[in-house]
Protein backbone atom coordinates (compact mmCIF):
# COMPACT_ATOMS: atom_id res chain seq x y z
CA UNK A 1 0.00 0.00 0.00
CA UNK A 2 1.23 3.70 -0.60
CA UNK A 3 2.14 6.10 1.87
CA UNK A 4 -0.44 7.95 0.45
CA UNK A 5 -3.59 5.18 0.35
CA UNK A 6 -1.93 4.47 3.81
CA UNK A 7 -2.73 8.14 5.13
CA UNK A 8 -6.35 7.51 3.86
CA UNK A 9 -7.17 4.77 5.78
CA UNK A 10 -10.30 5.54 7.94
CA UNK A 11 -9.90 7.44 11.29
CA UNK A 12 -10.88 5.09 14.11
CA UNK A 13 -13.27 6.81 15.90
CA UNK A 14 -11.23 6.12 19.35
CA UNK A 15 -8.70 8.57 17.53
CA UNK A 16 -11.04 10.96 16.43
CA UNK A 17 -11.73 11.33 19.80
CA UNK A 18 -8.69 11.75 21.01
CA UNK A 19 -8.34 14.23 18.47
CA UNK A 20 -11.58 16.46 19.33
CA UNK A 21 -10.41 16.15 23.06
CA UNK A 22 -6.98 17.65 22.11
CA UNK A 23 -8.29 19.83 19.68
CA UNK A 24 -10.55 21.44 22.52
CA UNK A 25 -7.94 21.66 25.14
CA UNK A 26 -5.46 23.45 23.02
CA UNK A 27 -7.53 26.25 21.61
CA UNK A 28 -11.40 25.49 22.87
CA UNK A 29 -12.59 24.40 19.46
CA UNK A 30 -15.56 22.44 19.56
CA UNK A 31 -14.96 19.86 16.53
CA UNK A 32 -18.64 18.33 15.80
CA UNK A 33 -19.08 14.54 14.82
CA UNK A 34 -18.80 13.71 11.56
CA UNK A 35 -15.90 15.53 10.96
CA UNK A 36 -13.44 12.47 10.43
CA UNK A 37 -13.26 13.02 7.18
CA UNK A 38 -11.61 16.46 8.32
CA UNK A 39 -9.40 15.68 10.58
CA UNK A 40 -8.23 12.47 7.89
CA UNK A 41 -7.43 15.05 5.04
CA UNK A 42 -5.62 17.64 6.68
CA UNK A 43 -3.18 15.20 8.94
CA UNK A 44 -2.84 12.88 5.63
CA UNK A 45 0.47 15.31 4.70
CA UNK A 46 1.59 15.26 8.13
CA UNK A 47 1.96 11.98 8.66
CA UNK A 48 3.42 11.53 5.33
CA UNK A 49 5.77 14.20 6.47
CA UNK A 50 6.82 12.40 9.88
CA UNK A 51 6.96 9.14 8.27
CA UNK A 52 4.16 7.63 9.88
CA UNK A 53 1.78 5.12 7.59
CA UNK A 54 -1.26 6.12 8.28
CA UNK A 55 -3.08 8.94 10.51
CA UNK A 56 -4.00 6.53 13.38
CA UNK A 57 -0.01 6.36 13.34
CA UNK A 58 0.23 10.09 14.10
CA UNK A 59 -2.42 10.12 16.15
CA UNK A 60 -1.24 7.10 18.43
CA UNK A 61 2.22 9.12 18.59
CA UNK A 62 0.40 11.88 19.83
CA UNK A 63 -0.69 9.99 22.65
CA UNK A 64 2.47 9.73 23.87
CA UNK A 65 4.78 12.68 22.63
CA UNK A 66 4.07 16.23 24.06
CA UNK A 67 6.97 18.07 22.61
CA UNK A 68 5.13 21.44 21.31
CA UNK A 69 7.63 23.56 19.46
CA UNK A 70 7.91 24.70 15.78
CA UNK A 71 7.94 21.47 13.46
CA UNK A 72 6.63 19.02 16.15
CA UNK A 73 3.96 16.86 14.85
CA UNK A 74 1.55 17.99 17.94
CA UNK A 75 2.55 22.14 16.71
CA UNK A 76 2.10 20.85 13.01
CA UNK A 77 -1.64 19.04 13.77
CA UNK A 78 -2.77 21.86 15.77
CA UNK A 79 -2.29 24.12 13.03
CA UNK A 80 -3.64 22.04 10.48
CA UNK A 81 -6.97 21.86 12.31
CA UNK A 82 -7.70 25.74 13.10
CA UNK A 83 -9.80 26.78 10.29
CA UNK A 84 -8.01 29.58 8.45
CA UNK A 85 -10.28 30.31 6.15
CA UNK A 86 -9.66 34.09 5.03
CA UNK A 87 -10.27 36.19 2.20
CA UNK A 88 -9.96 40.11 1.02
CA UNK A 89 -12.35 42.67 1.95
CA UNK A 90 -14.55 39.82 3.13
CA UNK A 91 -18.50 40.20 3.68
CA UNK A 92 -17.81 43.67 2.19
CA UNK A 93 -21.02 45.14 4.13
CA UNK A 94 -18.69 45.86 7.62
CA UNK A 95 -15.78 47.10 5.19
CA UNK A 96 -18.76 49.89 3.68
CA UNK A 97 -19.94 50.39 7.65
CA UNK A 98 -16.46 51.48 9.02
CA UNK A 99 -15.05 53.42 5.80
CA UNK A 100 -18.34 55.38 5.96
CA UNK A 101 -19.52 55.42 9.63
CA UNK A 102 -17.52 53.85 12.10
CA UNK A 103 -14.16 55.03 11.17
CA UNK A 104 -14.80 58.48 10.93
CA UNK A 105 -16.77 58.67 13.94
CA UNK A 106 -13.75 56.59 16.39
CA UNK A 107 -11.55 59.42 14.66
CA UNK A 108 -13.42 62.06 15.72
CA UNK A 109 -13.51 61.03 19.79
CA UNK A 110 -10.04 60.08 19.32
CA UNK A 111 -9.21 63.96 19.25
CA UNK A 112 -5.94 62.86 16.44
CA UNK A 113 -4.64 60.03 19.02
CA UNK A 114 -4.20 56.76 16.86
CA UNK A 115 -6.46 54.67 16.72
CA UNK A 116 -6.36 51.39 17.90
CA UNK A 117 -7.40 48.26 15.78
CA UNK A 118 -6.72 44.39 16.79
CA UNK A 119 -7.78 42.00 13.96
CA UNK A 120 -8.41 38.73 16.29
CA UNK A 121 -7.75 35.39 14.49
CA UNK A 122 -6.14 36.99 11.64
CA UNK A 123 -5.54 34.05 9.97
CA UNK A 124 -2.85 34.75 6.62
CA UNK A 125 -3.83 38.70 7.39
CA UNK A 126 -5.88 39.99 4.43
CA UNK A 127 -8.37 41.25 7.31
CA UNK A 128 -5.48 43.43 8.46
CA UNK A 129 -4.42 43.95 5.07
CA UNK A 130 -7.85 45.00 3.78
CA UNK A 131 -8.26 47.85 6.96
CA UNK A 132 -4.95 49.31 5.82
CA UNK A 133 -6.24 49.82 2.09
CA UNK A 134 -9.16 51.21 3.51
CA UNK A 135 -7.12 54.01 5.38
CA UNK A 136 -4.88 54.57 2.77
CA UNK A 137 -7.30 54.93 -0.08
CA UNK A 138 -10.30 57.02 2.38
CA UNK A 139 -8.77 58.43 5.27
CA UNK A 140 -5.26 58.95 4.92
CA UNK A 141 -4.75 61.50 7.14
CA UNK A 142 -6.01 59.61 10.25
CA UNK A 143 -3.17 58.00 11.97
CA UNK A 144 -4.29 54.23 13.55
CA UNK A 145 -2.46 51.10 13.84
CA UNK A 146 -3.50 47.39 13.99
CA UNK A 147 -2.37 44.33 15.64
CA UNK A 148 -2.97 40.95 14.04
CA UNK A 149 -3.08 37.50 16.23
CA UNK A 150 -3.26 34.01 15.20
CA UNK A 151 -3.06 30.62 16.99
CA UNK A 152 -1.55 29.52 14.12
CA UNK A 153 2.40 30.18 13.63
CA UNK A 154 2.41 29.27 9.60
CA UNK A 155 -0.21 31.57 8.56
CA UNK A 156 1.34 33.95 10.84
CA UNK A 157 4.86 33.77 8.91
CA UNK A 158 2.48 34.47 5.56
CA UNK A 159 0.96 37.27 6.85
CA UNK A 160 4.22 39.15 7.81
CA UNK A 161 5.52 38.00 4.51
CA UNK A 162 2.36 40.29 3.13
CA UNK A 163 2.84 37.73 0.10
CA UNK A 164 -0.18 35.96 -1.98
CA UNK A 165 -0.69 33.53 -4.66
CA UNK A 166 -3.26 34.76 -7.22
CA UNK A 167 -5.87 32.61 -6.68
CA UNK A 168 -5.77 34.55 -3.05
CA UNK A 169 -5.67 37.67 -4.79
CA UNK A 170 -8.91 36.92 -6.49
CA UNK A 171 -10.94 36.09 -3.46
CA UNK A 172 -12.33 39.69 -2.67
CA UNK A 173 -9.21 41.88 -4.05
CA UNK A 174 -10.51 44.88 -6.28
CA UNK A 175 -7.72 44.99 -9.22
CA UNK A 176 -7.42 48.93 -9.08
CA UNK A 177 -6.00 47.83 -5.12
CA UNK A 178 -4.36 45.07 -6.64
CA UNK A 179 -2.32 47.60 -9.21
CA UNK A 180 -1.84 50.01 -6.35
CA UNK A 181 -0.75 48.26 -3.30
CA UNK A 182 1.19 45.14 -4.64
CA UNK A 183 4.51 44.30 -6.42
CA UNK A 184 4.36 41.04 -8.33
CA UNK A 185 7.44 38.66 -8.34
CA UNK A 186 7.73 35.20 -8.60
CA UNK A 187 4.47 34.71 -9.62
CA UNK A 188 3.55 36.18 -6.20
CA UNK A 189 2.03 39.55 -5.05
CA UNK A 190 3.74 41.39 -2.39
CA UNK A 191 1.68 44.38 -0.15
CA UNK A 192 3.83 47.55 -0.22
CA UNK A 193 6.39 48.25 2.76
CA UNK A 194 4.49 51.10 3.89
CA UNK A 195 0.90 48.62 4.36
CA UNK A 196 2.71 46.11 5.59
CA UNK A 197 4.44 48.24 8.41
CA UNK A 198 1.33 49.69 9.80
CA UNK A 199 -0.07 45.74 10.88
CA UNK A 200 1.91 44.28 13.68
CA UNK A 201 1.02 40.41 13.64
CA UNK A 202 1.78 37.95 16.98
CA UNK A 203 0.95 34.94 17.89
CA UNK A 204 -2.44 35.10 20.70
CA UNK A 205 -4.39 31.78 21.71
CA UNK A 206 -8.10 33.49 22.29
CA UNK A 207 -8.64 31.02 24.87
CA UNK A 208 -5.05 32.13 26.65
CA UNK A 209 -3.73 35.41 27.94
CA UNK A 210 -4.58 38.48 26.16
CA UNK A 211 -0.42 39.84 27.13
CA UNK A 212 0.70 43.02 25.58
CA UNK A 213 -2.80 44.24 23.60
CA UNK A 214 -3.53 47.78 23.76
CA UNK A 215 -7.10 49.04 24.51
CA UNK A 216 -8.27 49.01 21.44
CA UNK A 217 -11.50 51.30 19.92
CA UNK A 218 -12.16 48.81 17.51
CA UNK A 219 -11.94 44.93 17.54
CA UNK A 220 -12.61 42.64 14.57
CA UNK A 221 -13.17 39.14 15.65
CA UNK A 222 -15.19 37.89 12.61
CA UNK A 223 -16.13 34.23 12.39
CA UNK A 224 -14.27 32.80 15.13
CA UNK A 225 -16.64 32.43 18.19
CA UNK A 226 -18.97 30.26 16.20
CA UNK A 227 -15.91 27.76 16.31
CA UNK A 228 -16.65 27.38 20.72
CA UNK A 229 -19.02 26.14 23.49
CA UNK A 230 -21.44 29.14 25.10
CA UNK A 231 -19.03 29.39 28.37
CA UNK A 232 -15.43 30.51 25.81
CA UNK A 233 -18.11 32.76 23.91
CA UNK A 234 -18.71 34.70 27.55
CA UNK A 235 -15.43 34.54 28.25
CA UNK A 236 -13.77 35.96 25.09
CA UNK A 237 -16.76 38.77 24.86
CA UNK A 238 -15.97 39.47 28.79
CA UNK A 239 -12.59 39.72 28.00
CA UNK A 240 -13.11 41.84 24.96
CA UNK A 241 -15.32 44.38 26.74
CA UNK A 242 -12.31 45.03 29.03
CA UNK A 243 -10.26 45.62 26.48
CA UNK A 244 -12.48 47.65 24.36
CA UNK A 245 -12.20 52.00 24.95
CA UNK A 246 -15.30 53.62 25.95
CA UNK A 247 -17.37 53.76 22.46
CA UNK A 248 -15.51 51.28 20.79
CA UNK A 249 -16.68 48.43 18.27
CA UNK A 250 -16.28 45.06 18.46
CA UNK A 251 -17.06 43.35 14.55
CA UNK A 252 -18.63 39.88 14.68
CA UNK A 253 -19.03 37.46 11.84
CA UNK A 254 -22.55 37.42 10.13
CA UNK A 255 -23.81 34.44 12.28
CA UNK A 256 -22.27 35.73 15.20
CA UNK A 257 -24.08 37.69 18.17
CA UNK A 258 -23.50 38.98 21.72
CA UNK A 259 -27.30 38.80 22.28
CA UNK A 260 -28.19 36.19 25.02
CA UNK A 261 -24.20 36.01 25.59
CA UNK A 262 -22.96 38.98 26.89
CA UNK A 263 -25.94 41.22 27.59
CA UNK A 264 -23.22 44.07 28.27
CA UNK A 265 -22.78 44.77 24.29
CA UNK A 266 -25.77 46.40 22.09
CA UNK A 267 -25.99 46.14 19.28
CA UNK A 268 -25.38 48.58 16.15
CA UNK A 269 -26.82 48.74 12.86
CA UNK A 270 -24.67 50.75 10.66
CA UNK A 271 -25.80 50.51 7.14
CA UNK A 272 -26.03 46.59 5.93
CA UNK A 273 -23.71 45.17 8.89
CA UNK A 274 -24.29 44.97 12.75
CA UNK A 275 -21.44 46.65 15.20
CA UNK A 276 -21.51 45.45 18.74
CA UNK A 277 -20.80 48.48 21.36
CA UNK A 278 -20.49 48.37 25.38
CA UNK A 279 -23.54 49.69 26.98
Amino acid sequence: MSTLAANLQPLSRENFLFMRDLLKKETAIVLADGKEYLVETRLATIATRHGFGSVNDLVAHLRTSFATGPGTPRAEVIDALTTNETLFFRDLAPFDALRDTIIPELATRSAGAPLSIWSAACSSGQEAYSLTMLMAEHHPTINYRIVGTDISSKVLDKAKSGTYLQHEINRGLPAKLLIKHFRQQAGAWIISEDLRRRVEFRYLNLIGAWTGLPKCDLILMRNVLIYFDVETRRDILRQARMLLRPGGYLSLGGAETTVQIDPAFTPVTVGRATFFRVN
